[in-house]
């Protein structure tokens, strides 16, 4: 029998019976749509926390520090906040040697020194006063590092400064009392402001510093240590942690208090990070924890798949009854086509083919149906997403139920194969009826 005149005889005997198959149908679209928007909502999910996450942090960054213990360590003081302890540490520093040999790895676009003040400061205009986290990174144009500006630019002079969002509206006035109206926040940008350095003496007095600064930018926030932060330039930085020390910094033997290496590619970034681990050195990169969201997110759509494919379970038991049925009703047309040269193989196939046809064609419904759904939920979740990015100053909330191009092709080979597995024993009980047999059958 040609293929051809195969599928067009399976598709009229369905027809035949279209009540029957309609409603066993039924069975397979609501299980295969069960199947398709559990998994698209997981792969929803999973592409918002992803996308939520690259949004905050550069994925081509690897952080680097000192190793403290191991081997190739050189023996020194290691300078902290407020002064040295005295308490000699082993530890592989981040020096400029070392930067230079971090640069030539293969993958590397480039090497950024990182340090932070390590005394207290505070950023004065007028009576009011915000107390930022303080940090430089070896590079005058801060696009390198992923950053963007809610005003003015990403380019740092000396005497200049960059402000976190949340830093920049975060004024307060320090003698501000109950019942008083609250301060209005200065507007910063391009002004000369006063930072004030304070560090204390070994009699314990207090020793204040004003270095004047012009606010050149703000950082956009994106919900991450920018945020409350001031970013000035790694010459300046280095000035007010050796006027806070007493002593000259040298970079060749005390090193920078952190590397960012910056991969040419974000698929190249955990390799990166170990063969910089092997070095000697503690690497650290977003990719890990985005590599455990995908974890997370994978066992969720393997679970949420397991719960539709019940409802799969119960449409598979439903076509083996059906398909038991009709060999009882059409038992004589059995033994007919066996009399006049049918093969046992050949009513086999057209038996199976009527299952598997039917599990197609409740695929191809719940497919639309689960296609359908996942609209009404992106409209109806569209709203709240958007309101929840835009009060934690996250990126724009993307699809809460995303179908991937493979879902519906796996979702109707698998309805098929379901249909198929279902209708084994009665195509089986069908294919070895005896002929004399199923023609005397009443």
């Amino acid at each position: 029998m040609r293929l051809f005149d195969l599928i067009a005889l399976i598709f009229y005997n369905l027809s035949r019976r279209k009540g029957r198959v309609a409603l066993t149908a039924i069975g397979v679209v609501i299980g295969t749509a069960s199947v398709v928007l559990l998994v698209a909502l997981a792969t929803g999910l999973q592409r918002n926390a992803t996308r939520n996450f690259a949004g905050i942090t550069d994925l081509t960054m690897v952080q680097v520090f000192p190793k403290y213990g191991g081997e190739g360590m050189v023996m020194m003081s290691r300078p902290g906040g407020g002064g040295d302890s005295g308490q000699p540490t082993q530890t592989k520093m981040l020096t400029t040697q070392a930067i230079e040999e971090l640069a030539g790895l293969e993958g590397v676009e480039m090497v950024i020194p990182r340090d932070s003040l390590r005394w207290p400061g505070r950023v004065k205009v007028g009576r009011l006063e915000t107390y930022p986290y303080v940090f430089a990174v070896g590079a005058e144009d801060l696009s390198v590092m992923g950053y963007e500006v809610l005003e003015g630019s990403l380019k740092l002079e000396r005497g200049t400064a960059l402000i976190g969002e949340v830093a920049a509206k975060s004024f307060n006035d320090p003698n501000w009392r109950p019942g008083q109206p609250q301060p209005e926040q200065p507007q910063i940008i391009g002004q000369q402001v006063r930072f004030i350095l304070t560090r204390w003496t070994q009699e314990g007095t207090t020793v204040e510093k004003t270095i004047p600064l012009r606010i050149v930018g703000i950082l956009k926030q994106k919900m991450g240590e920018t945020d409350y932060a001031m970013v000035v330039r790694m010459d300046d930085l280095t000035a007010w942690n050796e006027w806070g020390n007493g002593k000259r910094i040298n970079r060749s033997k005390e090193g920078y208090e952190m590397v960012m290496v910056k991969a040419r590619d974000s698929r190249d970034v955990t390799k990166l990070a170990d063969t910089i681990n092997n070095l000697g050195f503690q690497a650290s990169t977003p990719m890990e924890f985005v590599q455990g969201i995908n974890n997370f997110y994978t066992i969720i759509q393997i679970v949420f798949g397991g719960i539709g494919a019940i409802a799969l379970l119960v449409a598979a038991i439903g076509i083996a009854n059906t398909m038991t049925m009709a060999i009882l009703e059409r038992t004589r047309e059995i033994g007919l086509m066996k009399a006049i040269g049918a093969t046992n193989r050949n009513v086999m196939t057209i038996f199976l083919g009527e299952a598997a046809g039917i599990g197609l064609i409740g695929g191809l419904g719940g497919v639309l149906l689960a296609w359908a759904l996942a609209q009404v939920v992106n409209v109806l979740a569209a709203g709240y997403l958007a309101s929840q990015a835009a009060m934690m100053g996250g990126q724009e909330a993307g699809q809460a139920a995303y179908i991937a191009p493979w879902l519906p092709i796996f979702a109707l080979a698998f309805s098929t194969l379901v249909g198929l597995v279902s209708g084994l024993y009665p195509a089986l009980r069908a294919a070895t009826m005896v002929p004399v047999l199923a023609l005397k059958y009443e």
